[in-house]
């Protein structure tokens, strides 16, 4: 009977060490019925390997990057979740900090946001404090508690500078895990905190757009600067509506809020639109809307030299 229960036991050590990418938190294996002393006899024969204090390996002393992150997660006790560049490193839209105390480069510094500082002073770990971090910004990947990628990216804003952050809006953008117009619509809900301010700039600039009626006030005045002639507007060519035509120059200007989620057939047909322009003999030139209202020296820039080239 008492074989059978160690093999019992056992069993559902390993099932529950495979379930958390093959680690076990001490007091999941007292629930399981081992005593401490069969926990520290596992631990003299290298059954269980030591990651953190009360966190083992089972059955080998190296794990993987989720074994890391798991380790950390229980090392960190109840309601911890992966979180800040840790968490940007599970969603795939970013990297680890570089552990600085160590010799070995490739494993990376884990952070953790949990209740309780619990491993704030532990080796490889940075807790980051946060008792009242809501269910609605933790969630589970690859089985391991994280924040969702809102949290995350909102964290992210803290830490990195625009064009990383920028670079993480694409990456999410690129593995579906959100676009940037609802993420734009998801952080209105977090006014007020840290993060919003800096993430909201980069989206910004990706999903700012104007009227037709704006369009025109403002870019008119553009061409107009940079040596062109009063443009034909909303005309056909080659069978789609341009929002700007030079007919003498062959220049066609088109706009828009350079959306980062488009459909397959919207970028066929964008790609249609101009492969046609350019085989008929025209010069295709396209602008973001954030571009005609926040950089006018580039785009009266980019007109002129265009136009220069074109009227040689």
């Amino acid at each position: 009977m008492g074989a059978e229960t160690t093999q019992t036991r056992s069993s559902a050590a390993w099932r529950l060490a495979r379930r958390q990418h093959g680690v076990v938190a001490r007091r999941q294996l007292r629930d399981l019925g081992y005593s401490e002393k069969a926990i520290e006899h596992r631990v003299r024969t290298g059954r269980l390997h030591p990651l953190h204090r009360g966190v083992y390996a089972v059955g080998r002393r190296q794990v993987d990057a989720e074994g890391r992150w798991m380790a950390a997660i229980l090392a960190c006790g109840d309601g911890a979740v992966l979180s800040h560049r840790s968490a940007t490193a599970l969603w795939g839209i970013g990297r680890e900090r570089l552990w600085e105390r160590t010799l070995d480069s490739t494993k990376g510094l884990v952070e953790i946001s949990a209740p309780c500082s619990a491993g704030a002073r532990r080796a490889g770990l940075r807790a980051h404090r946060r008792p009242a971090l809501p269910a609605s910004d933790m969630t589970t990947c690859q089985g391991i508690p994280v924040t969702t990628i809102v949290r995350t990216l909102l964290d992210l804003a803290t830490l990195e500078p625009p064009n990383r952050l920028e670079r993480a809006v694409n990456e999410a953008d690129k593995r579906d895990l959100i676009d940037p117009e609802s993420l734009r619509r998801a952080i209105e809900g977090h006014a007020g905190e840290p993060g919003v301010r800096p993430l909201r700039r980069v989206l910004d600039r990706d999903t700012f757009l104007l009227s037709d009626d704006e369009l025109e006030l403002l870019f008119h005045p553009l061409a107009r600067e940079a040596g062109l002639p009063l443009a034909e507007s909303k005309v056909l060519v080659n069978g789609f509506e341009v929002d700007f035509f030079w007919p003498d120059l062959g220049l066609v200007v088109e706009t828009d809020g350079w959306r980062y989620h488009r459909t397959p057939s919207a970028q066929t047909r964008d790609a249609l639109r101009f492969q046609l322009h350019t085989a008929s003999g025209l010069t295709p030139i396209r602008f973001s809307h954030w571009q005609v209202k926040h950089e006018p020296d580039h785009v009266v820039a980019i007109l002129g030299a265009t136009a220069s080239r074109l009227q040689a």
